[in-house]
């Protein structure tokens, strides 16, 4: 299928390293031109010089703190002059969730801040950022990457965040799909990139059993057996960057591999 998307314009935020880069890859692979956002400046040069290698499309790298007004608006401003406009938003950019565990005891409001302030927030910055380029053109597609802690309960942050920025999507679907603009939400779940060694760490000493204990684990709840990678996250951000996914709009995307128990509908 062809996604129709050989010379559209696309911002990724968090487009440094894990998901993120994954969705870069994705996009200048099907014809993208693609700017990166993050904020470590070595990262998004290394970054930038893989997937303009990989796609030969015209890759941007700019430093960008989502967590800044001022940071964001001068990153599209930069973005916009150099392609002409954007067609393309993904949210990736947020702080790393550790799978730590904090209940009411141990919740730290600075951390919440911080959590919100960068991945709701930052999502929203980025946004209004972008929007008044694809009114313009009268078309566009957003897509925030959240998580499948929005459906579980146990780490109050990390279900908190990834609600909100569902509920922002499902907003601004209502409030642009008039302008040609759509906005869906993905879920990913524990998620194959190069801090998954580190989180699934984190979780064994955590529960006092092996890595291996936790893979098995967390194999054995998700329905087809096994972690997700981020280029299959990736795959599926892809289509609904798409022209052809003019039909999905306002919806949060499962992309974890399908948990086993609970029916959604």
């Amino acid at each position: 299928m062809d996604l129709e998307l050989t010379g559209k314009r696309a911002v990724v935020t968090g487009g440094s390293r894990g998901i993120g880069l994954a969705v870069a890859r994705a996009l200048a692979a099907e014809g993208c031109d693609v700017a990166l956002l993050a904020r470590d400046a070595a990262a998004l040069a290394a970054a930038r010089e893989k997937v303009e290698a990989e796609s030969g499309r015209r890759v941007l790298a700019v430093s960008a703190d989502t967590g800044n007004d001022e940071s964001v608006r001068e990153a599209i401003a930069a973005v916009t002059a150099a392609f002409g406009g954007v067609d393309i938003l993904v949210n990736a950019a947020a702080r790393v969730n550790t799978g730590a565990v904090a209940g009411i005891d141990g919740f730290d409001a600075a951390e919440f801040s911080e959590q919100v302030n960068v991945k709701v927030l930052g999502y929203l910055r980025c946004i209004r950022a972008v929007v008044p380029s694809m009114r313009a053109s009268g078309w566009g597609r957003i897509i925030n990457i959240s998580g499948l802690a929005a459906r579980s309960t146990g780490a109050i942050t990390g279900t908190v965040r990834n609600v909100a920025v569902a509920a922002l999507t499902k907003n601004l679907a209502d409030e642009l799909g008039r302008d040609g603009i759509n906005v869906t939400v993905v879920h990913p779940g524990v998620t194959v990139t190069e801090k998954t060694p580190e989180i699934l760490a984190g979780r064994a000493a955590r529960a006092g059993v092996s890595v291996a204990e936790v893979e098995r684990q967390i194999g054995a709840s998700v329905s087809i057996g096994r972690l997700v990678t981020a280029d299959e996250v990736a795959a599926v951000v892809a289509l609904l960057s798409s022209p052809r996914s003019v039909a999905i709009n306002g919806d949060a995307i499962a992309v974890g591999g399908g948990a086993t128990g609970p029916v959604y509908y």
